[in-house]
């Protein structure tokens, strides 16, 4: 198990931001991710407009993850419309 940092900007709708997140946990739930760390930093301007949106939902995880699981998230998140984007950041301590 390896630690990593994890942000995701989600669309700003209450209602996409509490469906993306959901999304989010459930399938670090399915993976075995434990999560040590959720920290919501709330909704921002983007520097930019990403998939037609001004705003984004920023949310930061710290995580626990097997190597081999982080890279099969890729897809999963690319196919949901309520992620607009997201990072993983191997964390050494």
């Amino acid at each position: 198990m390896r630690n990593y940092e994890f942000t995701v900007i989600l669309k700003a709708t209450e209602d996409n931001t509490k469906a993306g997140l959901e999304f989010v946990t459930s399938i670090f739930a399915a993976a075995n991710v434990e999560i040590t760390k959720q920290d919501d930093m709330g909704v921002k301007f983007l520097a930019y407009d990403i998939k037609k949106q001004d705003k984004g939902h920023y949310v930061y995880f710290e995580l626990k993850a097997d190597p081999s699981t982080i890279l099969g998230f890729e897809q999963e998140f690319l196919l949901n419309s309520d992620i607009l984007k997201f990072l993983f950041v191997n964390a050494e301590k």
